[in-house]
């Protein structure tokens, strides 16, 4: 499979289902996966910010892989989100994720602890020493407060060849331009930050790890092909009805928002795991707003 084959198109950062009780409902969980899949999207992506990772138990985190790959049975790649608190917790999940069939990863840097750029450096490297599969660097310094420069990037790049993506969410479209400055096509390029899917496609982003996705998906994934065939011209008109949408994927409660969103329309509930709560009085009834305008007024 090309790099480009793996990465292009809409890949839900799936969002994790919670049964009453707080444990991970593995049968919506499956359900909602192939929901995404008939909706046109190409991959699915567990285990990272929007799917509560930090909240889920390493045993957790291998049985939701196991589900997704069952659910998508080789029609899409399940992209593991390789996130840890430490070093060797990194080795060890990678590991483990592909022996429960992912079919690539999402590194991510270390939890918690902010590294600089030798420490992120040597962790990552690490990381990527331990597998062969697939591997999307994912760089998020908004959440992560650690930054990788388009140089780090075209190094770790350099210097493994199973690196084959980049998902840049720094929510600066500029960073694109310099990775293909330093690196040409070497790296397929992603959206991470849902209101720039249609500016980071004029840069030549070729695939969205998307999160408003989870309760609009044949929206998302129109938005996508509008932007990829038409450019703005062609999308405009669904990308401003998105918009409101799109930017509750860039604020601190993005998990509780996107999850109200599932709940709305009939795609998932809004149970998270602490420390999240739902959202709640003011906050809340902004959001419904905001989101039943959506529905009322959606495209189709």
């Amino acid at each position: 499979m090309s790099n480009a084959g793996f990465w292009r198109g809409v890949l839900p950062a799936i969002t994790t289902p919670f049964t009453a009780s707080g444990e991970v409902d593995h049968a919506f969980l499956a359900e909602h996966a192939k929901r995404m899949l008939a909706a046109g999207c190409s991959g699915i992506v567990p285990l990272g910010s929007l799917g509560e990772s930090a909240t889920l138990t390493f045993d957790e985190k291998i049985a939701i892989v196991r589900t997704l790959v069952a659910a998508v049975e080789g029609r899409v790649p399940v992209v593991a989100g390789i996130a840890a608190l430490s070093t060797d917790e990194g080795v060890a999940l990678v590991q483990a994720v592909k022996a429960a069939g992912a079919g690539g990863v999402m590194v991510l840097p270390p939890y918690v602890y902010s590294s600089d750029a030798h420490e992120m450096g040597a962790y990552i490297r690490t990381i990527l020493a331990a597998t062969d599969l697939p591997v999307l660097l994912y760089n998020n310094p908004i959440a992560y407060r650690t930054d990788f420069t388009p140089a780090q990037i075209a190094q770790f790049a350099a210097d493994f060849p199973h690196v084959q993506a980049i998902k840049e969410s720094s929510g600066d479209v500029r960073r694109l331009a310099a990775i293909r400055e330093l690196i040409g096509d070497r790296l397929v390029l992603l959206v991470g930050v849902d209101d720039l899917i249609v500016e980071g496609i004029a840069m030549g982003a070729e695939g969205w790890i998307a999160g408003t996705v989870n309760a609009f998906p044949e929206e998302a994934v129109q938005l996508f092909e509008q932007a990829r065939t038409g450019g703005y011209a062609a999308a405009r008109d669904l990308y401003e009805w998105s918009l409101p949408l799109l930017r509750m994927d860039t604020v601190p409660k993005f998990v509780q928002l996107i999850k109200l969103m599932q709940e709305r329309v009939g795609l998932g509930s809004e149970r998270v795991r602490g420390p999240r709560r739902v959202v709640e009085g003011a906050e809340r009834e902004q959001a419904l707003a905001l989101i039943d305008h959506a529905i009322a007024t959606r495209k189709r």
